[in-house]
């Protein structure tokens, strides 16, 4: 009999626990080589988890469960004949006395009934909940920790209309750990947000001039996030305290641009990073966004890929935000928000014409970011987006978009 033991591999450096979210196979059956067996969460990411070999599967985590990394999850029998076909029947064996459960429940109140456990008694404290009105499943119908967890406040005693679910569900672990660090940013930076408005015609114009002719040589669309990212190397030349980061006492600058772009995945919001952006154009930029997006739909980004990073554009236009107040992704100092886009009325030369105009946000941490560059940040960024031509593409639109 020959028999692997399959250990939790390390899916980035720094992470030494995972947690086990969904078993994709049950106990007891055949998987082949390759064959995904299960999901596991890190704080980063969740990640597939394939079968090292062919074989009968034993599980040794139950889902929810917190292992460390290298510790063995499983074992895979590979001397076991792959079967012709068909299920076991002895789960059907194991579960017929369970309909009789029921029964050993229909008795009569004691002493005993709606007295809770030391650990519920906490548990029911700190919710504002009597014992007295949950019903208790432990002997002689005490209430243990477990009836304590699941109970829920009463909300009157009107009688219902409709549908009165409620539906318990652990956080996966990426969840957790973003909760956490939100809370984290908002309670260890001075975080402060600077508004501004930019006049998106002349990229309007530019886009229905070029776009076409753009996606045909580079097979990618020229759409916003390219003019905004280049707007905001630009702006983080000139500003470059936006671009640092504090650890400890020291303020660390960089002399590299590497762009955070906040996009949104099966597993919830994503940050994967373009390296380098101030070496990019147009057409690279645009590349490089449509790859990291679709990886991230696809569940295939990598933690080394959400790694890094010196500053985030987030995009919540996309979803119908006219302003918001973005937060910072640490331990970077600033973020960029930007909106959706909606005709008004603008003084232009003195008339007043209808342009399309997105609010834009720059939330940054005070501790290392003063009020002069943080405005002085967000008014580049508009300047560049008000004058791409110009500032972008050095006067020369049509050598700009080919490179």
């Amino acid at each position: 009999m020959s028999v692997l033991e399959m250990k939790v591999p390390s899916p980035g450096e720094s992470i030494t626990e995972v947690e086990i979210a969904t078993w994709l196979v049950e106990d007891g059956d055949y998987v082949e080589k390759d064959q995904p067996i299960a999901e596991v969460d890190s704080d980063k990411a969740t990640l597939e988890l394939p079968a090292e070999e062919s074989g009968i599967i034993t599980l040794k985590a139950e889902e929810g469960d917190a292992v460390e990394v290298g510790a063995v999850v499983c074992l895979i029998d590979m001397s076991a004949a792959k079967p012709e076909g068909g299920s076991s029947t002895e789960v059907k064996k194991e579960e017929a006395p369970k309909a009789e459960a029921p029964k050993a429940e229909v008795k009569n109140d004691t002493y005993a009934t709606g007295t809770a456990s030391p650990a519920a008694k906490k548990v029911l404290a700190e919710k504002g909940i009597s014992a007295s009105s949950v019903k208790g499943t432990g002997k002689d119908g005490r209430v243990t920790k477990e009836d304590a967890v699941k109970a829920v406040p009463s909300m009157g005693t009107q009688p219902a209309n409709g549908s009165r679910g409620t539906e318990r569900k652990k956080m996966s672990m990426l969840r957790r750990k973003v909760a956490q660090r939100l809370v984290a940013v908002k309670s260890e930076t001075a975080m402060l947000t600077t508004f501004n408005e930019i006049n998106m015609q002349p990229i309007f114009d530019l886009r229905k001039q070029y776009k076409e002719d753009f996606k045909a040589k580079h097979g990618v669309g020229l759409g916003f996030m390219s003019f905004f990212t280049l707007a905001v190397v630009r702006a983080l030349e000139l500003y470059p305290d936006v671009n640092s980061m504090i650890d400890g006492d020291f303020q660390i600058k960089h002399d590299f641009q590497d762009i955070s772009i906040a996009v949104s995945g099966p597993k919830g919001l994503m940050v994967p990073v373009i390296r380098n952006a101030e070496n990019l154009s147009f057409r690279g930029v645009e590349s490089e966004v449509k790859r990291l997006a679709l990886r991230a739909r696809d569940g295939q980004i990598t933690v080394d890929e959400m790694t890094g990073g010196t500053f985030t554009i987030t995009n919540g236009g996309v979803f119908g935000s006219m302003l918001s107040t973005p937060i910072i992704n640490p331990p970077q100092s600033g973020i960029l928000g930007m909106h959706n886009i909606v005709n008004r009325p603008m003084a232009v030369n003195g008339e007043v014409v209808i342009q399309p105009i997105m609010y834009v946000a720059l939330s940054y941490d005070h501790r290392i970011i003063d009020g002069r560059e943080s405005v002085g940040f967000l008014v580049a960024v508009k300047e560049a987006l008000e004058n791409p031509v110009e500032l972008l593409m050095d006067n020369n639109p049509t050598k700009a978009l080919e490179m």
